[in-house]
């Protein structure tokens, strides 16, 4: 799964993405960037 990652400031391959659902119901992927490491969310799907 692909999302923006803030450090390397541009869309970058998520590794590990892990499916979670937010407080309010609704769902979520989180991971990390592949290529420095930084924490990836992103709402949806």
């Amino acid at each position: 799964m692909e999302a923006y990652c803030v450090k390397c400031k541009q869309k970058r391959e998520m590794k590990n993405p892990t499916q979670v659902t937010m407080k309010n119901g609704k769902k979520a992927v989180t991971g990390a960037c592949s290529a420095c490491g930084t924490k990836m969310f992103k709402i949806g799907g």
